[in-house]
């Protein structure tokens, strides 16, 4: 008898150990080892989260928060053998989260962030419709959510972002959209990521410095208000000393953004103790970034990431700049060597990979002087480049697209300088003699034109531009002028 009564009391004890609800609990310590993480200092978070599942077994927020530490790195260094040992743990946490209690609003939303974190994962091992169907199901999870918890606000920031971007997909690529049920707004989307970013509770203190990631792409890329993003950013005052992952965003912020000597700033001052993470996409930017000053060390940046990245992306266009640096240095050697590493290293995700492939087939170089203006153009150095473009003129150049280019490239340094007028007339020459050439001159000459006429409120010439820019085909970049032509249209109306 005595031994039956020892059997049921030790089945309580395991029953009411397994009955026990399983929390989401972001204390003090889950916040501060989210702090770390987002500043990329990855094995402080991590230990961090392992001492509070020690001491609160029941709490499912350090696994959720493992998702980010191994979401980054996985994200920028794309180390195919690191995805294969850990992308199992991708079921594991979503199991995790679903022990929790459906009536938390956390039950829903991690699972969705966890999803949405793995969608992008995906893209960048080229599982694209693993990850579309990943993005679907974490946006029907948020839309559920939002549903069941309509002041939860991390609802907003997720779907916010998911809504800009549904909103502006080109029209080639929308019965995707369609067939998945993944409606877009940006204007909606905006909404959303805003109110979270102005909201005062708890919740969105928790993951505040996530939503200011999320709000300067959106606003430099989809949205197109780089003078608002930029805003931003002075007013938040970002610490990008000693936030490793705010000074990646804000040096690739002013390498978009013709910013090149803020991005040098920000990551020559950053703090590059071994506590933070080894992220080999700092070599890419920084050597980006130093080849538009024309900088005589690009090379050694450009070389650590091509020598060190394990992933595609990104490869070819590197393999290229470094192809233009040594061409410029007058070492041909080096420059057909890389130029020929273009056709067998690296992917074709982004257009910018496609077009370093597409020069190196053609095998031709560009004109150094104008390669030049065009370097010093990208990093905002306009004063230079201007100066330098004002010693030729178009009949200088014998060959189209060379005159092409320096049209285009006299417009963009009179757009950035301000001098709208001038801009136009030179971007309009660029529209007359490019519209039919595959260089992506003409096309991005009438999306400029655009957000010049968007910005007078001329809202008729402003949306004939973006049609016209939509309208050209087979050229460079198509994709990405297509996106912010799209976008440029729904500021216009207002949708």
């Amino acid at each position: 008898m005595r031994i039956i009564f020892s059997l049921l009391f030790l089945l309580s004890v395991s029953w009411s150990v397994s009955a026990r609800q399983k929390v989401y609990d972001f204390n003090a310590r889950c916040e501060q080892a989210y702090d770390a993480i987002m500043q990329l200092r990855l094995n402080t978070g991590r230990a961090l989260l392992e001492a509070e599942k020690k001491e609160h077994p029941d709490n499912l927020a350090p696994y959720f928060l493992d998702n980010y530490a191994d979401f980054f790195p996985l994200f920028f260094n794309e180390d195919p053998a690191e995805y294969s040992r850990k992308r199992s743990l991708r079921s594991f946490r979503l199991n995790k989260m679903a022990e929790g209690s459906p009536d938390s609003p956390y039950y829903l939303y991690t699972q969705a962030a966890i999803k949405f974190q793995w969608a992008l994962v995906k893209i960048k091992f080229d599982e694209k419709w693993d990850a579309t169907w990943e993005i679907r199901k974490a946006y029907m999870i948020l839309k559920e959510n939002q549903q069941r918890f309509p002041n939860f606000v991390p609802n907003n920031l997720l779907l916010g972002a998911m809504q800009t971007v549904f909103g502006t997909i080109p029209e080639g690529y929308k019965w995707i959209t369609n067939i998945l049920g993944l409606k877009g707004s940006m204007k909606e989307g905006m909404a959303n990521v805003n109110k979270f970013i102005e909201s005062n509770a708890p919740e969105a203190k928790m993951f505040r410095e996530e939503s200011y990631y999320y709000y300067c792409y959106l606003m430099l890329f989809i949205v197109n208000k780089p003078e608002e993003t930029w805003e931003f950013l002075q007013r938040k005052q970002l610490d990008t000393k000693n936030n490793y992952l705010f000074a990646l965003m804000v040096a690739n912020l002013s390498l978009n953004n013709q910013k090149a000597a803020v991005g040098l700033k920000v990551l020559q001052e950053r703090n590059d103790t071994a506590e933070y993470a080894d992220i080999q996409y700092y070599n890419y930017v920084m050597g980006l970034l130093k080849l538009t000053k024309l900088d005589p060390d690009a090379h050694i940046y450009l070389e650590r990431f091509v020598n060190n990245f394990k992933g595609k992306f990104y490869v070819k266009e590197c393999l290229q700049r470094l192809s233009w640096y040594y061409y410029l240095e007058g070492n041909q050697a080096a420059a057909d060597k890389y130029r020929e590493m273009i056709m067998t290293k690296g992917g074709l995700e982004t257009d910018a990979d496609k077009q370093a492939l597409k020069e190196a087939k053609a095998g031709k170089w560009p004109n150094p002087f104008l390669l030049r203006v065009r370097l010093l153009s990208d990093g905002g150095y306009f004063p230079k480049a201007l100066s330098m473009l004002l010693t030729k003129k178009a009949a200088d150049f014998p060959a189209m697209e060379d005159k092409l280019e320096y049209a285009y490239r006299l417009g963009r340094i009179y757009d950035e300088s301000g001098q709208d007028d001038q801009a136009i007339a030179m971007y309009e020459v660029t529209v007359k003699v490019g519209s039919s050439r595959p260089e992506y001159y003409a096309a991005r000459a009438s999306l400029q034109m655009g957000y010049i006429y968007e910005k007078r409120n001329e809202k008729a010439k402003a949306i004939e531009c973006y049609q016209r820019c939509l309208s050209m085909k087979g050229h460079d970049y198509k994709n990405s002028l297509d996106q912010r032509a799209k976008a440029g249209m729904q500021r216009v109306n207002g949708t």
